[in-house]
């Protein structure tokens, strides 16, 4: 917030209530209402193409977003970008990752006097990761090895996640920058959009789309084979790598307004004391892009890999499975004990046994662990299947590829088995009436349940959508008809009524 020094004390709080007005006021609306931009302007990254960010409000949700506006050059440019523009952003919004920032919502504009593409995302009120370094290294504070081994599980674990997709997704401006903390920790990667606007629109957006390369403060998080290569998930690891790097010294020394140079980071690498870290930093360096590991290789390095606890596994399995439990559960359970109670106990024969009573769990820890837990602090990625995440093939491809490349059909990675015994099925509009999410809850044979939602448009078939589940292993080939039956008349019945309000079904078999 900007503001000019006040000559006397009394008329400060009058330009600084104005200040705020000034900030706070709504500048312009989004179609259906509901994002409303502010006139005061926010710092998410260094994200090129976008040349202005505003703080919006969600009068949904009552929550604080980002007003991102990407500026065409020539309208005329932007007519015929349409279509693909559409259908990248609708990619976006299938990126979905706890420590990925949210992609909320798109639309396009284009009057007499502009061209321009506005979404919404998540609002990073914490601040950026460097700007958190910045003040620890200035309150003179070391970095605690727990914290860095918990911030690198995350950032690796949205990397896995990225480029285990189908294609690998690859973010390409990984900085500190672009990584932002929460005030409870959780990590968020930021500007995964980054590759779609330099490499599929950097000629008709206004402005330099390229200009993230040439700050010189941020040379050094980019891998020798930057802009030269083919970009694969080895630029990433090298990103990831000075990330990694930064967090453990705070802060890697340049000299002046120069870039950092190799042997600064070379330096600072070296001046680690734990030699497991300084290997684990090392091999995301390397020189040479195909001798580093990859997201999910380093989530196994014995710097970071630990067996986890019995507790960590079961709040995992409970979070999982919450929308089977009555609300509020673990107060009610923890209020019916008996403080003296024992929970546990570890029996040895050469001395006396252990014993564990309900009196030394607190309750109130015991929801901010389930929070945490929740919220994607401690992410269980290292004994996460390394199977492809299904993402569209226009994301990942440049202008270029697109043109040339055809999406071949991708061989199913495992088959279904058991049986689905019962169906429930809910259907809900958005508030444009657009589209509509689907709620699936299927019940197996083996009394395994599986919850799986998506958005559908009135032109999708039940029989794909059938076929889809069937080829990544979520129902049986022979359940495909029965479940197609039952979302056809689902769908008929939700396109067919005039109504907003949810369309639901079950069925037992």
């Amino acid at each position: 917030m900007t503001m000019s020094v006040p000559e006397n004390i009394s008329g400060s709080g009058g330009k600084e209530e104005e200040s705020e007005e000034d900030e706070s006021e709504i500048l312009e609306e989004s179609p259906c209402g509901r994002w409303q931009k502010r006139r005061e302007q926010v710092s998410q990254g260094n994200v090129p193409g976008i040349e202005s960010a505003y703080l919006a409000m969600d009068t949904e949700e009552g929550v604080e977003v980002v007003w991102n506006e990407v500026q065409f050059s020539d309208k005329k440019v932007f007519k015929s970008f349409e279509e693909r523009i559409r259908e990248m952003f609708e990619n976006l919004m299938q990126v979905e990752h706890t420590n990925i920032v949210k992609f909320h919502k798109y639309w396009l504009d284009m009057t007499e006097s502009r061209a321009r593409v506005i979404f919404i995302t998540e609002y990073m009120s914490s601040g950026s990761l460097k700007q958190f370094l910045k003040k620890t290294k200035k309150n003179h504070k070391t970095m605690n090895v727990k914290a860095w081994k918990r911030w690198c599980t995350q950032i690796l674990s949205a990397l896995s996640y990225l480029h285990s997709c189908d294609p690998p997704i690859i973010h390409g401006n990984l900085t500190c920058d672009t990584i932002f903390i929460q005030h409870n920790g959780l990590i968020k990667i930021g500007s995964v959009w980054h590759r779609l606007f330099v490499n599929v629109f950097a000629e008709a957006i206004h402005g330099n789309v390229h200009q993230h390369r040439d700050e010189m403060r941020n040379q050094h998080f980019f891998a020798p084979e930057y802009g030269i290569a083919e970009d694969d998930y080895a630029i990433d690891i090298f990103s990831f790598g000075i990330c990694g790097l930064e967090m453990a010294v705070l802060e890697i020394q340049a000299n002046g307004d120069a870039a950092v140079s190799k042997e600064a980071v070379d330096h600072a690498g070296q001046s680690l004391e734990d030699p497991l870290m300084r290997e684990f930093i090392q091999s995301c360096v390397r020189t040479e892009a195909k001798s580093r590991p990859t997201a999910h290789d380093l989530l196994f390095h014995r710097v970071l890999f630990e067996v986890h606890s019995l507790k960590l596994l079961a709040a995992h399995c409970f979070i999982n499975n919450q929308y089977l439990l009555p609300e509020n559960c673990v107060e009610e359970k923890t209020k019916s004990f008996d403080p003296n109670g024992i929970m546990a106990e570890i029996n040895h024969r050469d001395r006396p046994g252990v014993h564990l009573k309900y009196s030394h769990v607190s309750p109130l820890e015991l929801d901010k662990f389930l929070e945490d837990v929740k919220n994607g602090i401690y992410p269980l990625m290292n004994f996460a299947s390394h199977r492809p995440h299904p993402i569209p093939r226009a994301l990942s491809l440049s202008q270029e590829q697109m043109e040339t490349v055809k999406t071949p059909t991708p061989e199913p990675q495992e088959t279904e088995t058991r049986k689905v015994v019962q169906i429930q099925c809910n259907l809900e509009a958005n508030e444009e009436g657009t589209r509509s999410h689907l709620s699936l809850f299927l019940k197996m044979d083996d009394r395994l349940h599986r919850q799986l939602s998506c958005d559908v448009l009135p032109t999708d078939s039940s029989k794909d959508l059938a076929s889809e589940l069937v080829h990544h292993a979520f129902i049986s080939e022979e359940d495909c008809e029965k479940l197609a039956c039952v979302l056809e008349d689902a769908l008929c019945k939700h396109w067919s009524g005039t109504s907003t309000s949810p369309t639901a079904m079950a069925v037992m078999y």
